[in-house]
């Protein structure tokens, strides 16, 4: 059984000021379990980040898990990779 490399920490890619107040007041009514079950992949809404870690779906989720104190960097994700036409876009800059 081969062991994978652990995925690289969960970072925001929004401030924390730009969370919507509604959407953390609903979310922080619910159970950390209950949260965590709704980020794993293949859930509507799971954890979505970028290679790095960047989070692309899930952050008021993480963001009230964080203020719990719950170890949020080992959770399951969906990596979403880069598209072609952005990669090209980033060869053609680094290009220049």
């Amino acid at each position: 059984m081969c062991d994978q490399p652990a995925p690289p920490p969960l970072k925001p890619l929004h401030p924390a000021t730009s969370l919507s107040p509604a959407k953390l007041a609903t979310f922080d009514k619910l159970s950390s379990e209950v949260l965590k079950q709704s980020l794993l992949p293949g859930q509507p809404h799971g954890l979505k980040t970028r290679p790095d870690g960047t989070i692309l779906d899930g952050h008021h989720r993480i963001h009230i898990l964080r203020a719990r104190h719950e170890d949020v960097d080992g959770l399951p994700r969906e990596i979403l990779g880069v598209t072609r036409e952005r990669q090209e876009d980033q060869e053609q800059d680094s290009s220049r």
